[in-house]
């Protein structure tokens, strides 16, 4: 039996190919040190582990959860946002419990727009944001984030053709792969265009909790009249090293909840309760597990800046994300110095141009590895005599 066009239609699945390049060099007996993963380093916090042991050991969660999550972790989302962001939220109508919120990125066309519609996506951005675009058969035009405009969209830049025709605009800062982040005043103007333009907002807020210098990331949510056109998409893959528990949440305008909430219906039964349980913790127990993390990707952001200005590259630090991007040598492409570094120098790296057109020119460097592994990698680029 054959595939349908569907699935034949899906583009290639960009991390996937990474990985697996990676793995196959390590059978090799090759020391990869691997930049190019977005998989969190460190173990998931201690007390989270534990609360997750004890609910399996209680055999209530070993039934069906209630189809769109416990009250007790859409009441523990809803407190996290009052907490850390001033933002109230309704358990009851703008909450929808997600299993990873790549889950939410992918189903929100389907559930919200109609095939042929567009969306506004960034450029760069990440690759899975096109996994929903070919599902749900609708088209998209790009925003370029370019370094001299700190890697934010341009609003004037849209045509009012693009902005008379978009339905949906996706947007995440902490930026993954730039590392860049929003202010305030971005925010509300994304708020005025949003409602000008009859445009929803879909935020994608997974690197939330990581900001440096002191500088915590700004939810969209609170931007005046958020939750009039748009929600927001957390997940504790990041903030707590969950990535492999996967668990989420959207959180925002009560429409767009509820048509995340009704396609849910029909796919999933939620999350395993016990994850719910430990996700509960997770959010409402002491975050001092989430200000050591932030300390540790900060730090390991300094050696690699340190670094590599020490062999005259010449970078931009991030602002927030556990990601670098870093700009390519003269006369190489993205590809061709990812390559170059993978071959020769045993470095995985994420080439700029997997992300999208305005990715090329750059590599992303993830900071999930132990500083002196950064330090080894930078020496290793300093012997290829590229910089001298």
């Amino acid at each position: 039996m054959d595939f349908s066009n569907r699935l034949k239609n899906l583009p290639d699945q960009f991390f996937a190919a990474l990985t697996q390049k990676v793995a196959d060099a390590i059978r090799q007996g090759r020391d990869i040190i691997n930049l190019g993963q977005g998989n969190p380093d460190q173990p998931t916090p201690p007390h989270i582990v534990k609360a997750l042991q004890q609910a399996v050991e209680d055999p209530r969660t070993h039934k069906y959860s209630p189809f769109r999550g416990t009250p007790e972790l859409k009441q523990a989302a809803a407190d996290f946002y009052k907490r850390e962001y001033d933002v109230d939220i309704d358990p009851h109508t703008e909450i929808a419990i997600l299993s990873g919120a790549k889950i939410g990125l992918v189903e929100l066309p389907l559930a919200l727009m109609n095939e042929g519609e567009v969306m506004l996506l960034p450029d760069p951005g990440y690759p899975d944001y096109l996994s929903g675009v070919s599902l749900a058969d609708v088209t998209y035009e790009t925003m370029s984030l370019l370094e001299e405009n700190l890697f934010l969209p341009d609003y004037r830049l849209l045509t009012n053709e693009q902005k008379d025709q978009a339905k949906l605009m996706y947007l995440n800062y902490p930026n993954n792969p730039t590392g860049a982040t929003a202010s305030i005043e971005f925010f509300n103007d994304t708020v005025k265009l949003a409602n000008a333009s009859d445009i929803g907002v879909i935020h994608d807020f997974a690197y939330g909790a990581i900001g440096f210098d002191d500088r915590k990331p700004v939810s969209f949510l609170q931007a005046d009249g958020a939750k009039e056109v748009g929600i927001e998409l957390y997940t504790l893959s990041k903030t707590y090293n969950m990535a492999g528990w996967r668990v989420g949440f959207a959180v925002g305008n009560a429409k767009m909840i509820e048509a995340i909430n009704l396609l849910q219906d029909h796919l999933f039964v939620s999350l395993f309760p016990a994850v719910q349980e430990a996700a509960v913790t997770a959010l409402t127990s002491s975050q001092d597990c989430v200000d050591e993390q932030v300390a540790r990707y900060e730090s390991r952001r300094n050696t690699l800046i340190t670094e590599c200005e020490r062999i005259g590259w010449n970078i931009k630090a991030p602002t927030g994300s556990f990601f670098a991007w870093l700009p390519v040598p003269k006369g190489y492409s993205s590809e061709g110095f990812a390559d170059l570094l993978f071959e020769k120098a045993n470095i995985a790296v994420a080439a700029g141009k997997g992300f999208g057109k305005h990715g090329e020119g750059y590599i992303r460097v993830g900071l999930l590895v132990e500083e002196e592994r950064l330090r080894e990698a930078i020496r290793r680029i300093e012997a290829l005599g590229i910089f001298s």
